[in-house]
C-alpha cells in the first residue's frame, strides 16, 4: 500500500515539542516496517531512510493550518505519489484534499486524523468551543470546518474511545453522518522513552520529585496546575520538576497566545519548583521525567489524549489525573482526583508508601503495551484499508 501522509507541523522550530511530528516520526518507519511505501508531507521530514519526503511550507499559524491549502500543490504531490490512501492529519483540510483528488483523477482513500479535537462536551452535555481556536470568534468556523472535514473522509481516525465519542455527538449535531468511518488508532508510543517501572526513591532530605512535562498553554488548565503547585509543595514533602518544552517561540505564535510565557514565570516564581528545558534533546528529556517518582497530567477539559502522560506511564511513572476526558478512560482510577486536598494526598502517598508506588508503577507501564509503534502501525493500516 502507497500511503501519502499530509503532516501539519505546527512548531517547526522546536520539533520534541510537536506531538504530530513525533507519532509520525514514530509511525512512519512502523508502516514501513508492515510493507508499507510512506511519503511525508511536511515542512519537517519524518520517519527514516525508508520514507520519501516532500517539503511543504510552515503555515505560520494555527489558524492557516487549517483554513489555508495549496491545492495545486496537492493535486501535483498526488499525481506524482499515485497514493493509495491519503492521511490528512489535519482533518479541516480534507474538503481541500479531497478537491486535489478529484482533479488528479485519483480513487485513493481519504483518512482523516482527529489529532486535536476544537471542542469538547460540559458534564450536561453542551458543547464547549476550544478557547485556543478561538481567537476573534474563529472558534465557530474552525468548528464548522471540522464538520466538513469529518464530512469529506472516507475514514475518521480518533486517539482513544472517549474523542470517539465527543466526535461523535459533535457531528451529530451538525448533520454529518460518521455510520462506520471511525476508527480508534491510539498514537504510538516512544519507544526510546520506554524502561522497566521506576523505582526511583525519595530522600526524607530532599522530597521526592513530581514531573508536569506538558505544554504550558492556558487551555490546558496550567492556571489550575499552578494553584496546585503550590499546595503539593507546601508540606516540603515533594518536590516539583516543570518542563519548558518550547523554549523561545517565534512572534507569530506568542502573538496570539502568549500564556505559556506567562505560566513558566509564574510557576518559577514558586518555591520548591524547578521549571527546566531539555533544549529539544529528546536523551535530555528522557533523563529529566526518569528522574521524578511521578507525573501530574494536565487540567484541560478537551484532552483526547496525551502524549505527555504516555511518556511518563511508559518509563514506569505512576500519573495523578484530574477526573476528566480522556484522563479517566486511561489512568488508573485510583490516581484520579477530584479536589485539591485529593490531588494533595495521592502524590504523597506516592512520594512516601513504596509498595503504593511500586503497584501504580506496574499498571502504568503495563497500561502502554498496546501503543508499540508496531501494534499501532498494524491498527493504522487495517482502519485505512
Amino acid at each position: 500500500m502507497r500511503v501519502l501522509y499530509l503532516l501539519n507541523i505546527s512548531n517547526p522550530d522546536r520539533l520534541s515539542a510537536d506531538s504530530g511530528w513525533i507519532f509520525a516520526d514514530l509511525l512512519a518507519p512502523a508502516l514501513a516496517d508492515a510493507g508499507a511505501e510512506v511519503t511525508v508531507a511536511a515542512p519537517a521530514p519524518a520517519g527514516d531512510a525508508r520514507c520519501g519526503f516532500h517539503r511543504t511550507k510552515v503555515p505560520g499559524t494555527k489558524y492557516r493550518a487549517r483554513f489555508s491549502t495549496d491545492i495545486d500543490e496537492l493535486v501535483a504531490l498526488i499525481q506524482a505519489e499515485q497514493p493509495d490512501a491519503v492521511v490528512a492529519n489535519q482533518i479541516e483540510q480534507a474538503p481541500a484534499v479531497r478537491t486535489a483528488l478529484l482533479e488528479a483523477g485519483s480513487n485513493a482513500l481519504l483518512a482523516g486524523f482527529c489529532h486535536y479535537l476544537p471542542f469538547s462536551f460540559a458534564d450536561g452535555g453542551q458543547l464547549l468551543l476550544d478557547p485556543s481556536l478561538d481567537d476573534a470568534g474563529l472558534g465557530r468556523p474552525v468548528l464548522l470546518a471540522f464538520a466538513a472535514g469529518l464530512a469529506a473522509c472516507d475514514r475518521v481516525m480518533v486517539h482513544s474511545s472517549t474523542a470517539a465519542s465527543w466526535t461523535s455527538a459533535a457531528a451529530a449535531r451538525m448533520a454529518v453522518e460518521l455510520g462506520d468511518r471511525l476508527r480508534v488508532v491510539p498514537a504510538p508510543r516512544d519507544e526510546r522513552l520506554v524502561r522497566a517501572p521506576a523505582t526511583v526513591r525519595s530522600g526524607p532530605e530532599t522530597g521526592a520529585i513530581g514531573v508536569y512535562n506538558h505544554r504550558l498553554y492556558a487551555h490546558y488548565g496550567t492556571e489550575q496546575f499552578v494553584d496546585l503547585a503550590r499546595e503539593l509543595v507546601a508540606s516540603g514533602t515533594i518536590r516539583l520538576r516543570v518542563m519548558d518544552l518550547f523554549g523561545t517561540r517565534r512572534a507569530e505564535r506568542t502573538g496570539l497566545d502568549d500564556s505559556p510565557e506567562k505560566m513558566r514565570d509564574q510557576l518559577a516564581a514558586l518555591p520548591h519548583v524547578q521549571v527546566v528545558s531539555d533544549r529539544g534533546d529528546r536523551v535530555r528529556y528522557k533523563s529529566l521525567v526518569a528522574g521524578a517518582r511521578f507525573g501530574i497530567a494536565p487540567f484541560r477539559p478537551g484532552c483526547p489524549w496525551s502524549m505527555s502522560v504516555i511518556d511518563c506511564q511508559g518509563m514506569g511513572l505512576p500519573v495523578i489525573s484530574p477526573r476528566l476526558g480522556w484522563l479517566a478512560e486511561h489512568i488508573d482510577p485510583e490516581l484520579c482526583f477530584t479536589t485539591s486536598a485529593e490531588a494533595v494526598a495521592l502524590a504523597e502517598r506516592l512520594a512516601t508508601d513504596d509498595e503504593f508506588h511500586a503497584v501504580h508503577a506496574k499498571r502504568a507501564h503495563a497500561s502502554t503495551a498496546d501503543f508499540a509503534p508496531a501494534v499501532v502501525a498494524a491498527r493504522y493500516l487495517e482502519a485505512i484499508s
